[in-house]
């Protein structure tokens, strides 16, 4: 008889440790979302730790098995909860995923899967690229008193998983010396599930400036690292010459920026053509995006950027950066422009958009869902995930 090896072993519940499930904290809360209710369909139970509050609304809202320990100190997310927590729930897990790097839950993860004999793995979530070095020295140097802690965390994970090669090249440039074992994993983000018109309908009640209007929409975070100035300074530069055209900037306002971009605006002469809906989600979300003519996001860093899958999931063209790091896929899959991260790569990126022939833009925009099919799947993202485990 022909030797059989043994099948390989799946891990079939993983716990995915957190900070925070905030979706006001942009990406990461996201792509566990998408993650969790995705794992279901490859026979993989998920469960996700995080240091909320929980009586929080969204803790609330969340449709799969939520540990929320309540909020730790200080930035750091330092709470003996989570160390308690594990010593008592560990071994009712194959293994474990940290998402983000420079606080206590990756350290707390690290000591229980040392003392249980699980692995671990790690999301960076684009916090080891050099730009941060660049922009924020006095951070910086606090993250460099912490690398000897942070380094040991990246090495003993059995893997460290960045989304694009992009993102793994420059984190071996961040800081020295560093050990770990990468692997690439391709992130998916949700499609629109529900009727398109009630969809946009629901996102018209929210943001009724709009109506009847053409424009641009930016969806995201109003941080600095996305380029939302850039934005609104190309937008005025070319308002004139498409007197028809909006923009929404579309985003909780975490850091209190968006006062003064709504004086830059004003300043600019175009505040009555910029809209602040703030956060937008579920339907109204998917709503402004397929009411959109384009997306744009001229960010600084971007590892990943999960609004530009879920655009092309309501099939709609992105306009990027060249610092978003999937933009050699968006533009080989021409579903979208790109340039550099300065006022004129962003101003050009508009003038582009507006410049092609309407037949263009059709066809550019019945590209983007077929796209997203084969690229972004969140399917795709726990396959990927799981294999990673596999004994």
């Amino acid at each position: 008889m022909k030797y059989a090896p043994p099948l390989r072993k799946l891990f079939v519940r993983i716990l995915h440790v957190i900070g925070s499930m905030n979706p006001a904290h942009g990406g990461p809360p996201e792509v566990v979302c998408q993650v969790a209710r995705a794992s279901a369909q490859v026979q993989v139970e998920v469960e996700v730790l995080s240091l909320d509050d929980p009586g929080a609304e969204f803790v609330r809202e969340i449709d799969f098995p939520l540990h929320a320990l309540g909020p730790g100190l200080t930035g750091f997310d330092f709470s003996l909860r989570l160390p308690q927590w594990l010593r008592r729930n560990a071994l009712r897990f194959d293994g474990f995923i940290v998402h983000g790097i420079w606080s206590w839950p990756g350290v707390a993860v690290r000591s229980a899967a040392r003392s249980t004999g699980r692995p671990y793995g790690i999301f960076p979530h684009g916090a080891l690229d050099p730009w941060f070095n660049q922009q924020y020295r006095f951070k910086y140097w606090k993250k460099l008193a912490y690398w000897p802690v942070q380094r040991r965390v990246l090495r003993d994970a059995r893997r460290v998983f960045f989304t694009c090669e992009s993102e793994r090249d420059l984190a071996t440039t961040s800081f020295r010396p560093h050990q770990w074992t990468s692997e690439l994993v391709h992130l998916g983000a949700s499609e629109p599930a529900g009727d398109a018109t009630s969809q946009i309908t629901a996102w018209l009640e929210r943001c009724p400036q709009v109506r009847n209007r053409r424009y641009l929409l930016f969806l995201g975070r109003l941080h600095e690292k996305k380029g939302c100035d850039l934005l609104l300074r190309a937008f005025a530069a070319i308002a004139s010459s498409a007197p028809d055209l909006d923009l929404v900037m579309a985003g909780p306002d975490q850091v209190r920026w968006q006062a003064k971009l709504q004086k830059m605006a004003e300043e600019l002469g175009v505040t009555a053509r910029v809209h602040w809906p703030g956060m937008v989600t579920g339907q109204t979300k998917w709503g402004a995006l397929r009411a959109a003519e384009a997306f744009v996001l001229p960010s600084h860093q971007e590892n990943f950027g999960i609004a530009v899958a879920e655009s092309l999931a309501a099939g709609r063209p992105v306009l990027i950066s060249n610092q978003v790091n999937i933009w050699p896929e968006v533009e080989r899959e021409g579903v979208g422009i790109v340039d550099i991260d300065s006022q004129e790569g962003t101003e050009r990126l508009v003038r582009r958009w507006l410049e092609m022939p309407a037949g263009e833009r059709e066809a550019m925009a019945e590209r983007c869902h077929p796209c997203y099919r084969r690229r972004y799947s969140p399917v795709r993202t726990a396959l990927e995930l799981r294999d990673a485990f596999a004994e």
